[in-house]
């Protein structure tokens, strides 16, 4: 009997394909349905990862493109080593500089863009998504499922909700996510401005579980996203991002007081997108619990997200501290802070 077939009791034969019965026997191979298709990917994708390739991850990167005006740019998206430790900058919202929007009921959400509870602004910019691939490195770099990962950025105005003048009721472009079984988590969000002294990012701590969020000191990790400055130089072009401009020309990823270690070369997001659709940011992000978490002061500061100093309270005269010096957040985009890696 022909290894490809198969009797049932009726005598019926049942034409089979590397063990497995073909729906459409009268047809090629090619032509056996999706759900045939799907099982044969799989099974080559499985067999390809023994040489460390994956077949479905190179076909979906080749069909990422959708436009002559689509954009790519920015690091791997990968990182092979733990995440930098860096400050959570003297507007964290986490309890640990005055407010804190991690007790508040909503908090965990994939859209950022609004406020929720007693407001529903939205922030005003160009649409963006934020992907963040947690790897668990003490334990081989496998998906750190369950994980909560809190984000929060500042707005197209260079302003942090609930520390910059007028939004100091706001809490938009904040919010939490749990990492899916891939170690996942995505944000709908808007891409932030440049302000003086910084370069464009997006700050995030890492907490065991989501019932650890409410206590800052549980946090396994702080750091930020970098942006690539060539997709900064399209979006700043845009209405609404003029400050931008001449903040990013006076700033570099060598001078960035956070990013200038490594040139962002770690925490450099891949970029995908325009104008017109939006954007999407990528990064890989390795956390090692075997480490001892150094992320989350500010310089000179004595607990995380604390001021220079190390008083706790917001800069002199910063958000949240009275009058905003001039140009900083909460002010035109000029200046940030003085002395602070925001």
């Amino acid at each position: 009997m022909d290894q490809n077939q198969h009797h049932d009791p009726s005598g019926a034969a049942h034409p089979r394909f590397r063990g497995r019965v073909l729906p459409r026997p009268e047809d090629d191979i090619e032509d056996q349905g999706l759900g045939f298709d799907v099982q044969t990917l799989l099974g080559r994708r499985t067999a390809l990862k023994a040489f460390g390739v994956s077949a479905l991850a190179l076909g979906l990167a080749a069909c990422s493109a959708t436009g002559k005006n689509a954009e790519s740019s920015g690091g791997s998206g990968t990182s092979a080593g733990e995440i930098p430790d860096e400050t959570a900058g003297p507007y964290p919202g986490d309890g640990s500089n005055g407010p804190d929007v991690l007790e508040q009921s909503g908090i965990v959400r994939s859209d950022i863009r609004s406020s929720f509870g007693d407001s529903t602004t939205t922030a005003a910019g160009i649409p963006m998504t934020l992907e963040l691939n947690l790897k668990d490195l003490a334990n081989g770099g496998a998906a750190f499922a369950g994980v909560a990962v809190y984000i929060w950025q500042c707005d197209r105005d260079g302003n942090y909700s609930m520390y910059s003048s007028a939004i100091e009721n706001e809490n938009y472009l904040r919010g939490v996510q749990i990492a899916d079984a891939s170690g996942t988590v995505r944000y709908t969000s808007i891409f932030p401005a440049c302000y003086s002294g910084r370069w464009p990012h997006i700050h995030f701590e890492v907490y065991p579980d989501a019932d650890s969020i409410t206590d800052v000191s549980k946090a396994i990790a702080t750091s930020q996203v970098a942006l690539p400055q060539d997709v900064c130089d399209v979006v700043y072009a845009t209405d609404g991002y003029a400050s931008s401009v001449r903040n990013l020309s006076q700033v570099s990823l060598d001078t960035d007081n956070v990013f200038g270690d490594d040139s962002g070369a770690s925490q450099l997001a891949t970029v995908t997108g325009d104008t017109a659709k939006g954007y999407s940011a990528r990064l890989s992000v390795g956390v090692d619990t075997r480490t001892t978490p150094t992320g989350g002061s500010m310089p000179g500061g004595s607990g995380p997200g604390g001021a220079p100093g190390g008083d706790g309270a917001p800069p002199s005269g910063g958000p949240g501290g009275g009058a905003p010096p001039s140009g900083g957040p909460g002010g035109t985009l000029s200046s940030a802070p003085p002395g602070s890696n925001s």
